[in-house]
């Protein structure tokens, strides 16, 4: 690295040795699949900050996949926050040889992995520091069979830091999905996300915007629960598809605590998203 580097590594005659340039770091932290596995795309679901229900569209994501006839599976690697497991109802855990871990699948053949179906009870704490929480990630994509999978989606933890930063680094994403939530710091949250993913080289596809609003059960009207959306000018702003507003809905929230999302309807409105990930298939 040169000493008057301003880490602008597109022109630069040196980026090829150097070490700040995410490329280079990225071939040299690439963790290898299983040899017994197949994973065809990997697709991140990615949040600036927690609470937008990230999780929740993953799960959906997946579930629309799979309904679709992709072998889909979701690699958990929201280690200190795993709530996979229990969407989806799962109780077995985890079990391996010496050769493997295989995940738990779910009731429609949905392919899982979380650190929830390692732990001995599923309120155990994860206190773990960051290099840990890494290689865990690691070995899911590593040490875990995974079958025949044609979609792999990573739940990945909010912001911006370890977990993310290995995911980039580590596997071998297609691209991401934001997801976020009709506020005002949406701008913040949506430009950290795709900030972090131009520096690393990840494809964008789009954005899902969460919590959009409610629909009157009586009228349709929608009501913003949460204020007006500025998705759309966002998205122009960043040149990025909106691949859906999700609504707030009940039902969908009470499948979720009972573990039953799979019963659930998917919301049309994700429609959009579907045809994003099977564009890359």
């Amino acid at each position: 690295m040169s000493e008057e580097c301003n880490h602008v590594c597109e022109g630069c005659p040196s980026a090829g040795n150097c070490q700040s340039n995410p490329q280079n770091t990225k071939a040299q932290f690439r963790a290898d699949l299983n040899p017994a596995s197949r994973v065809d795309k990997v697709i991140g679901v990615v949040s600036g900050k927690g609470g937008v229900g990230k999780s929740m569209v993953t799960s959906l994501l997946a579930i629309a996949a799979n309904k679709a006839g992709h072998t889909t599976a979701i690699l958990d690697a929201d280690i200190t926050g795993p709530s996979i497991p229990r969407t989806f109802g799962l109780k077995e855990k985890a079990v391996g040889t010496e050769n493997a871990i295989y995940p738990v699948t779910t009731s429609t053949g949905i392919q899982v992995m979380s650190i929830n179906l390692l732990l001995d009870r599923e309120n155990d704490p994860v206190v773990w520091r960051g290099p840990i929480i890494g290689e865990t990630v690691k070995q899911f994509w590593s040490d875990v069979l995974w079958k025949d999978v044609n979609v792999m989606f990573i739940d990945m933890p909010p912001g911006t830091g370890d977990v993310p930063l290995t995911v980039y680094q580590s596997l071998p994403l297609d691209g991401i999905i934001i997801v976020t939530s009709p506020q005002e710091l949406v701008s913040m949250i949506v430009g950290k996300a795709v900030k972090m993913a131009k520096m690393m080289n990840i494809p964008v596809l789009g954005i899902v915007e969460n919590y959009s609003y409610l629909a009157c059960p009586d009228c349709g009207k929608h009501i913003s629960v949460f204020g007006e959306s500025h998705i759309d000018e966002v998205a122009a702003h960043y040149e990025l598809p909106v691949l859906a507003k999700l609504p707030i809905d009940p039902k969908l929230a009470a499948a979720v605590d009972a573990g039953k999302i799979e019963d659930a309807k998917l919301p049309d409105e994700l429609s959009g998203a579907l045809k994003t990930v099977e564009g890359l298939l």
